[in-house]
């Protein structure tokens, strides 16, 4: 019998991902965590540390929305924050989520919004 919970499963698959992908400053990473509430992303510069914008469930637009359409729609004001800030591509970092359901409506509304990943 196995003591590893999915939680830790998850967390062996993002360290995986993140040896694998780095944000940079023309090319930031977008980080997303899931909770069964809702849905949290930002913009990250790893090679300065920075977190550049973000957006979570909680903000008034996206409080009262289904899980799916919330995702959207936090995608789309992400990716529109993104563009005031001057960003136009950057990598996707889903993890350690599976690339189903409410991440990739997420990225889905992240492209919507005009932001290549």
């Amino acid at each position: 019998m196995s003591l590893v919970t999915k939680e830790q499963r998850r967390l062996k698959r993002r360290r995986r991902v993140r040896a694998k992908i780095s944000g940079t400053a023309e090319r930031p990473r977008v980080s997303v965590r899931r909770t069964n509430r809702g849905i949290f992303a930002q913009v990250i510069d790893d090679l300065a540390g920075h977190t550049i914008v973000s957006v979570q469930w909680t903000e008034a637009e996206l409080k009262d929305l289904k899980a799916t359409e919330q995702a959207t729609a936090a995608g789309k004001l992400l990716a529109e924050r993104a563009k005031k800030a001057g960003i136009e591509v950057a990598v996707f970092d889903r993890g350690g989520y599976k690339y189903h359901g409410r991440v990739a409506a997420f990225a889905a509304g992240i492209r919507e919004g005009g932001l290549q990943l």
